[in-house]
């Protein structure tokens, strides 16, 4: 059986490899193994931080809404209760966009909430 080489796979795999990680720090931007660890570790934390980016957005436009609604005299459970109650479908990522770039139409939204 005759010889193989792997020079030119092993330097396509090289260069991929150190492509994806340019801007990363220290070794871990030229050394082959250093590299290979990191990719696999941001691969990991980017699956992860996908979901909870969800989570932290949510939080976010309760918090959004809440302040809003603190100022009017609700609280934020029992005004999205209401909303239940009302068979009043808007999501919080929308309430939170309306509450704070048009207060009137958000004004609107509790009016008939109460």
């Amino acid at each position: 059986m005759p010889r193989v080489k792997g020079a030119t796979n092993a330097l396509k795999r090289r260069r991929n490899i150190l492509s994806r990680v340019k801007g990363f720090r220290f070794g871990r931007k030229n050394k082959e193994k250093l590299a290979n660890e990191a990719i696999a570790h941001a691969g990991r934390n980017a699956f992860r931080d996908r979901r909870s980016k969800k989570r932290l957005f949510r939080r976010l436009w309760t918090t959004k809404i809440n302040a809003v609604l603190k100022e009017k005299g609700l609280s934020y459970s029992k005004f999205i209760g209401s909303l239940k109650k009302k068979n009043i479908e808007i999501d919080r990522k929308v309430l939170a966009e309306i509450a704070e770039k048009e207060p009137e139409v958000f004004d609107k939204i509790v009016e008939e909430v109460k």
